[in-house]
């Protein structure tokens, strides 16, 4: 049996195409009896709309592609939400796909959007992209574009961000009122701007309470991992047994510290204080349980869909759309390694 059609549905019930679909769609100028009409003879048949259908006369998919740099990662995850929750509530559906921190597979990521013609691309960038041109391609192709988290101040699109550095000022700034004078960074790789940032907010705490910044203190976690924190907490206590303190650039290296700290009996926080950031579940599940700062997911993923659909509205009216940059607001949680 062929798929039916609006035109098969206004044939069998003598009205128009139009009528046929605003009664399906609920439209206020199509009676009552009208639309239980259309409706209980749509379920009577079984119909279906056709979504490339409906592409070809709206130019909407009503489909958002969603781009984040790891699959398993406790922050995506709240992120995710917060779109899926938001996208659901307009229509929406959704495809994630990850890039798994790979610049080139990012670049594919993002080809297959397009190639869907999906409505708007909601992204966060991979620690190793260096370059931007697929990314400003996407805004090229006046399809709408939202980064959040990790971002590049070079693409002209919007974005969805806290602030890095005041957030890593106030977690290190925390660990200095507590008597910490010598203080590592376990910091992320070189790309990300929220790797800059927070090595910046590290680094001007200490300018402002003028205490010591030294290279050496300063650890790059490439993956960003517990077993990373794991092996510098080895070379801290091996090779600077004077740091009193570390701030980690995320909650997995502060995580994988205490575990070599707590296998050596290395008392936290008496003889090294440990901050993490973005208050991942696991967090408050260690002994002791970490320091963070709380970064919002499921409100930063809430925001970046309603920026997309905000700029695809204006889009459909015609009207010029400024990138717009919002911040959301984060939080100290202190907790017993501080």
């Amino acid at each position: 049996m062929k798929n039916l059609t609006l035109k098969d549905i206004a044939t069998a019930l003598d009205l128009s195409i139009t009528t046929v679909s605003k009664a399906l769609k609920d439209y206020p100028d199509v009676s009552t009896n009208t639309k239980k009409k259309v409706k209980a003879y749509a379920k009577e048949v079984n119909f279906t709309p056709n979504a490339y259908a409906a592409y070809l006369r709206t130019q909407e998919s009503k489909m958002i592609g969603v781009i984040i740099p790891q699959l398993n990662h406790y922050f995506f995850s709240n992120v995710l939400k917060g779109i899926m929750n938001a996208a659901e509530e307009e229509g929406y559906m959704v495809i994630i796909l990850s890039s798994e921190e790979s610049y080139e597979l990012e670049k594919k990521q993002v080809d297959r959007l397009m190639k869907q013609n999906v409505d708007g691309i909601l992204m966060s960038i991979a620690d190793s992209t260096h370059d931007t041109e697929h990314i400003d391609n996407i805004s090229k192709q006046n399809i709408p574009l939202v980064l959040f988290d990790k971002y590049s101040k070079l693409s002209e699109c919007s974005s969805v961000i806290i602030n890095d550095q005041n957030a890593a000022f106030t977690a290190v700034e925390h660990l200095i009122k507590s008597g910490r004078k010598n203080i590592a960074h376990l910091r992320g790789p070189l790309f990300p701007q929220n790797s800059i940032d927070r090595f910046l907010g590290y680094r001007k705490a200490l300018e402002k309470h003028q205490l010591p910044y030294k290279k050496e203190w300063v650890f790059t976690c490439h993956d960003i991992t517990s077993d990373e924190g794991y092996t510098y907490a080895k070379d801290i206590l091996d090779k600077h047994p004077e740091i009193d303190a570390i701030f980690a650039v995320a909650d997995m290296p502060a995580i994988g510290a205490i575990k070599y700290f707590n296998e050596q009996n290395i008392s936290i926080p008496e003889q090294i204080a440990v901050m993490g950031f973005s208050n991942w579940k696991i967090s408050g599940l260690v002994t002791p349980a970490l320091s963070t700062v709380n970064q919002p997911g499921e409100t930063m993923g809430r925001k970046a869909f309603e920026l997309f659909y905000e700029e695809l509205q204006l889009r459909k009216k015609g009207e010029k759309f400024a990138p717009k940059i919002i911040e959301v607001e984060t939080s100290l949680v202190v907790r017993d390694s501080t």
